[in-house]
């Protein structure tokens, strides 16, 4: 295991605009306070999701795309750069009004409340 010790700078409290992309709105933030790596926790729900999975043999992602209201039960991820730009790696819970559990990478999602 690779490790080192931190010390974090600030600390921000957000709440996302209904209608925008969930990850997006995470990023956008990041941007605007000049966040280059941290990590984030989340909760609402959202209108409908694109949801990765890691395929380790084929060593690439698979997407479902759920076209449907989600309450996001648990949302957690980090901030780095990718390709010299900001990208949240975004994993999330996200709940069927059944109770029936989503979980993956959130790639995109339509924000109802966040």
């Amino acid at each position: 295991m690779h490790h080192r010790e931190v010390e974090t700078t600030a600390e921000y409290v957000a709440r996302f605009e209904t209608g925008a992309d969930w990850r997006e709105e995470i990023e956008d933030l990041a941007r605007a306070e000049d966040v280059e790596a941290g990590w984030f926790t989340a909760l609402g729900a959202v209108q409908d999701a694109d949801v990765w999975f890691y395929d380790q043999d084929d060593t690439e992602y698979e997407s479902v795309t759920f076209d449907e209201p989600l309450e996001v039960a648990a949302c957690v991820g980090n901030i780095s750069l990718l390709e010299g730009d900001v990208f949240a790696h975004t994993h999330a819970v996200l709940s069927r009004p059944s109770g029936q559990a989503l979980a993956g990478h959130l790639d995109s999602a339509t924000v109802w409340a966040g």
